[in-house]
């Protein structure tokens, strides 16, 4: 696609989302957008008016033919969006007088704009660098608190500050390098090898937090993936209504009620848990079980928090341990629910007493307590809704501070991930050069190697495959 753009053209594309509805947004951006808007716009001279206006008038075709009564905002050229003359053409959201608009600004000399063209042309005109233009996507796409701030932050500019600054000083190194190789036969240094290592090391150091940051980048962007798991009847499904305060899932007192993955979102905080309810983990009586216990354990292992829920009432405790020395394993941050604390305190005092006391016979709540200190324990009643506003907290806390702030930089995007790993790879290969004395051009080498990676991200240096992998997942209208 990066290829195929001429920004000698004019594009226009319907702005809001198709389909019908109280209005629409079409918008024209390029050299000739207002000349074009102009000629079946005949309640003003658009040419003449001021920058960042709007005016009410008829859009007529050319037979003089009223298509629709419009609002027409002007953003002059350098003042708008992608740089370029843009009109934005509000119109009554019918989908056949947006076709018939699009159809005559086409007839008019515009052309359709490909996916993203509007940001790729604000990325080429030097409107936006390539990690704020990725932003916009995200900001479109955000569908929490925690993931509008982090989009917001990264669209004023926030990362690509961090990364020029990086790519800064070490533009500085390399150019006293690069001035040694040109006196190769005097045997001088302008560069001194001691404050070379100390940048690199404090340059990696920065990168490190960089890449450190991703992990929770990725769960505010894309959701904190989280699964509630446990034995068949531990009242996992009641906990997912009870998060949700909806009925969603089928609770039974039959075992094994749940035999696929069920998914709904929460939204804790600004932050949005994908929360699955699970088939119970034990040995499945049927294939179709089988299946469900299965896909149980492949979603364990794709995600980042476990619900482990047993039933404190009648699960014994060492089953309790077998199921958390297998959950444990995962990369998963695991949560442990003693569930059914209603009925725990339903008993009279001489049975809970006998319950204790067996417990305490056996020695299990000796055996109890180092997990105890390793996970986090709640007991609640999902039945009862009780102590749902501590596992929340819980929940919230497991991913982010309580001082968490989106002032700090965070790395949400997989590419900038990989770009940043080849750059601290390449600062790898310096440090090692600078131990075993190489020459100059070998360091300069490896530097350059450092600054192109780092130069992706923002854009300063890019490929067509790169832009056209990064624009064509855009809206059209974006």
């Amino acid at each position: 696609m990066y290829q195929q753009v001429d920004l000698a053209d004019t594009i226009v594309a319907l702005a809001t989302a198709a389909g019908m509805g109280a209005i629409a947004v079409i918008r024209l951006s390029g050299k000739e957008a207002i000349n074009i808007v102009n000629q079946v716009f005949p309640s003003k001279d658009l040419t003449q008016v001021d920058s960042h206006t709007i005016h009410l008038g008829y859009i007529k075709d050319e037979m003089d033919k009223r298509v629709d009564q419009v609002l027409v905002s002007v953003f002059k050229t350098p003042k708008s969006y992608t740089k370029e003359n843009v009109v934005e053409v509000s119109c009554h959201g019918s989908t056949y007088i947006q076709q018939q608009l699009i159809e005559l600004f086409l007839r008019k000399g515009a052309r359709m704009a490909k996916r993203g063209e509007f940001t790729l042309r604000a990325f080429l005109n030097g409107q936006l660098d390539l990690s704020q233009a990725e932003a916009v996507a995200d900001l479109i796409s955000a569908d929490s608190a925690s993931s509008h701030d982090l989009a917001m932050k990264q669209m004023r500019g926030g990362f690509s500050k961090e990364i020029q600054h990086l790519r800064e000083r070490l533009i500085h190194f390399a150019s006293l390098i690069e001035l040694e190789l040109d006196f190769g036969e005097e045997d001088v240094e302008f560069a001194d090898r001691q404050d070379l290592k100390d940048l690199v090391e404090t340059v990696q150091g920065l990168i490190k937090r960089l890449l450190d940051s991703f992990q929770l980048g990725n769960v505010i962007k894309h959701g904190v993936h989280t699964v509630i798991a446990g034995r068949p009847n531990a009242g996992k499904s009641t906990l997912l209504n009870a998060l949700l305060n909806e009925e969603r899932a089928i609770v039974s007192n039959i075992a094994g009620t749940t035999r696929d993955t069920i998914e709904e979102t929460l939204n804790i905080n600004g932050v949005q848990f994908r929360l699955i309810d699970t088939a119970g983990i034990r040995e499945a009586t049927d294939q179709i079980e089988a299946i469900g216990i299965e896909k149980t354990m492949q979603e364990i292992q794709r995600s980042s928090i476990v619900v482990y829920v047993y039933d404190a009432l009648r699960m014994d405790i060492p089953d309790v341990i077998e199921d958390l020395n297998k959950l444990g394993n995962s990369s998963a941050k695991l949560l442990v629910i003693a569930n059914k604390l209603d009925e725990l305190e339903a008993l009279h005092d001489n049975a809970y007493n006998q319950l204790r006391s067996s417990q305490l016979e056996k020695g299990w709540l000796d055996l109890i307590k180092p997990y105890q200190e390793k996970y986090p324990f709640i007991n609640l009643s999902a039945k009862k809704k009780t102590a749902l506003d501590q596992l929340k907290d819980k929940l919230y806390s497991t991913v982010l501070s309580a001082d968490f702030s989106t002032e700090n930089t965070i790395v949400s995007n997989s590419r900038h991930y990989d770009v940043l790993q080849k750059a601290q790879g390449s600062l790898d290969d310096v440090l090692m050069g600078l131990a075993n004395g190489i020459s100059g051009d070998f360091l300069a080498m490896d530097i350059r190697h450092a600054l192109r990676a780092l130069g992706e991200i923002t854009g300063e240096i890019s490929t067509d495959d790169l832009l056209d992998n990064i624009f064509r997942n855009f809206c059209i209208g974006k």
